[in-house]
């Protein structure tokens, strides 16, 4: 046996009967001969570490826009820290990590920039909307590598499509990136908020403190925990004192952060609706000024869907950079 076939061997002799086995997978779109070293799955989280949009990740807002200082989240920092949190509870519950891992490295990678204000501002622009899971899937599979695509897994594409809402992941992996995809932003953000000014530790409800804990780390080991010690049969879940805690959490943040957010960050945040409008409306005017991938996509599949995939690719940087240079004045030298 190859390396491969040996670590499938071993798969399934230690993994969980509720794993999903990468000899098991439903496959790729498009055949491919198997790795001599590799299974399918870290085969997965390898060709999504390596693309292109996955480095733009560190240049994609969190939550804060342009924060000052170098401790904030960004979309990278909170793609890792949800796979780790992940990989916890998936080597816990004996799942499988590599399918795990390619899940949470690649959740986010159809993100806006300048974070949910991007997604937000993207969504009433484009017709029939637009969401960064299914942006995530389109990145990888039509985007990619020159419009080859990664050509990933069924289990990992479905993860990642499914990470936030509606139907829940075919596997138990991708289930639990999606709990660690909450565990860790509403943690995270939260901690990050404090250090904006615009939260302080003692907002966090009663309830919160006293069940989950008082500092980030105690939060997200109880929560762990109770995903880990509620496991039975392939369900996972937490038990109804924590899980009643961890909604309080969920509403509070939404409340008070994602969506009513007071002072300076919210401020900073309305101008990207003008901005990411400014420069949708400039190129579905005028697609040929896009460059000639997306001026391609305009001809196959619509100017609408060749905007939004310009604009929804681009870093919080590039975005800015090309909306000055689109909009702003420059000075030039009188003789």
């Amino acid at each position: 046996m190859n390396l491969r076939e040996q670590r499938e061997k071993l798969e399934r002799e230690i993994l969980s009967p509720y794993a999903a086995l990468a000899c098991e997978s439903r496959g790729r779109s498009r055949d491919e001969k198997k790795d001599d070293i590799r299974t399918d799955y870290a085969r997965d989280r390898d060709r999504i570490l390596h693309c292109k949009s996955f480095r733009r990740l560190k240049q994609k807002t969190q939550v804060f826009l342009s924060p000052q200082g170098d401790h904030y989240r960004t979309r990278m920092t909170h793609t890792l820290e949800v796979t780790q949190i992940a990989r916890t509870i998936s080597r816990a519950l004996m799942l499988n990590e590599d399918l795990t891992e390619a899940i949470g490295l690649g959740h986010d990678i159809g993100h806006t920039p300048y974070g949910h204000a991007g997604e937000r501002a993207l969504d009433a622009l484009c017709p029939g909307g637009f969401k960064h899971y299914l942006q995530s899937v389109r990145v990888c599979e039509k985007l990619e590598k020159d419009r080859r695509g990664l050509n990933l897994t069924f289990e990992t594409l479905n993860g990642m499509a499914c990470h936030t809402e509606g139907q829940k992941p075919v596997t138990l992996e991708g289930q639990v990136v999606r709990l660690a995809d909450r565990i860790a932003f509403l943690n995270h953000d939260f901690e990050d908020a404090v250090s904006a000014g615009a939260m302080t530790e003692d907002m966090l409800p009663e309830l919160v403190k006293s069940r989950l804990g008082t500092s980030k780390s105690q939060r997200i080991t109880t929560l762990i925990r109770s995903i880990i010690d509620n496991y039975h049969d392939g369900v996972i879940s937490m038990d109804e004192a924590t899980e009643a805690a961890f909604r309080e959490f969920s509403d509070f943040m939404y409340d008070k952060l994602y969506l009513y957010m007071e002072g300076k960050p919210k401020k900073e945040e309305r101008k990207v609706y003008g901005i990411v409008e400014s420069l949708y409306n400039y190129y579905h005017d005028d697609p040929g000024a896009m460059p000639a991938f997306f001026v391609e996509t305009a001809f196959s599949e619509g100017v609408d869907r060749a905007v939004t995939d310009y604009i929804s690719g681009m870093s919080d940087e590039f975005a800015t950079r090309t909306f000055e240079d689109l909009f702003i004045p420059k000075s030039w030298p009188v003789s």
